[in-house]
């Protein structure tokens, strides 16, 4: 454990022994969430995690306080799990995929390129039977999944074109921690190189990575499109987020507290869907306003190249990720009449 991480979890355990002898301070204290994330808070994760602390301490009048903590300030990727298992903070939104390096390997299906045809298919994944089996798995890690929360389909970004699968020939490429997401750019035959996020601008800057998929409204957020010359609109994949908790702290919230949390988080939830694709949208417009990066968008020829390249890793990954669960993401598409 980390030096901050042992003094943050140091500092919780010890609040909580001063309140246990004060059953006057313990009833007039609120209930302090922590709520950590990476990103901007105009992203569409950072504007529902803003929306969820509004509903939440009107929900509640007052008897929960949450405390946002955006772009890494408290934590970064690598770290925020581990403090939510200690209880160093309450609640966080990860990218499904860093579910992985915890041994919930299944997350990773989030991962595979061209895996939703489309959001019709995605939510049927994310409200239905798959998306809370998924969230079950977590329990045996200390943690409760509370909502899926959607960002978008990621685009590539480099300091050069990124039209054809050979342009992508030695290029090191920044990922998160997956698997997947390590044989995907395996099979374009880059590099993939594993960074945290907050890392990631100073590495495009100075050219420790060549190059990374994100969504556009992260891709803007955080300034990438000033350090990189090329951005290719490919939808190959997609990028969401588990807002989670801290199954210990949510079980111990009274009945009705809980309640109201969980009407808060539903709405919340309702809104940061809602505005995910418009963010993205807009924030694509204002990188090719900014006149910094060159947009492209791949032609059906070069998608079919591209997709061609990419869906051998279904197969590959399916030791992994298990086949049952790729199966039943491709029966939700079947469902819509999808192929």
């Amino acid at each position: 454990m980390n030096k901050k991480l042992f003094a943050a979890v140091s500092g919780v355990w010890l609040t909580l022994g001063a309140l246990a002898m004060s059953g006057s301070a313990l009833a007039q204290q609120p209930i302090v969430i922590k709520f950590s994330h990476v990103v901007a808070n105009d992203t569409p994760k950072g504007k529902g995690a803003e929306r969820f602390k509004e509903l939440a301490e009107k929900a509640t009048k007052g008897r929960v306080k949450v405390e946002l903590y955006p772009n890494s300030t408290l934590y970064k990727d690598k770290e925020e799990l581990e403090a939510l298992q200690l209880g160093a903070v309450q609640m966080l939104a990860p990218s499904l995929a860093k579910f992985g390096p915890l041994g919930v390997k299944e997350f990773e299906v989030f991962d595979l390129p061209y895996i939703f045809p489309n959001r019709a298919v995605l939510a049927r994944v994310t409200e239905g039977p798959v998306g809370q089996g998924l969230f079950q798995k977590l329990e045996g890690k200390g943690i409760k999944g509370l909502a899926y929360w959607d960002n978008g389909m990621k685009v590539m970004t480099a300091n050069k074109p990124l039209h054809k699968v050979s342009d992508f020939r030695g290029l090191k490429m920044r990922i998160q921690s997956s698997k997947v997401l390590d044989e995907q750019f395996r099979a374009l035959k880059a590099n993939p190189q594993v960074l945290a996020f907050s890392e990631v601008y100073q590495a495009m800057q100075t050219g420790v990575v060549d190059g990374s998929e994100n969504t556009p409204s992260n891709v803007y957020t955080q300034k990438m499109h000033e350090v990189q010359s090329n951005l290719t609109v490919s939808d190959h994949g997609y990028i969401g987020y588990a807002v989670i908790v801290n199954k210990k702290f949510w079980d111990s919230l009274p009945a009705d507290v809980r309640g109201e949390l969980e009407g808060a988080m539903k709405d919340a939830s309702k809104y940061a869907n809602a505005i995910a694709q418009k963010e993205n949208e807009d924030a694509l417009a204002a990188i090719k306003a900014s006149g910094k990066t060159k947009v492209y968008y791949l032609s059906d020829a070069e998608k079919a190249e591209w997709r061609k390249a990419l869906m051998p890793v279904h197969k590959s990954m399916e030791s992994r990720v298990g086949k049952d669960l790729i199966q039943a993401i491709y029966k939700e598409s079947e469902a819509l009449g999808i192929k």
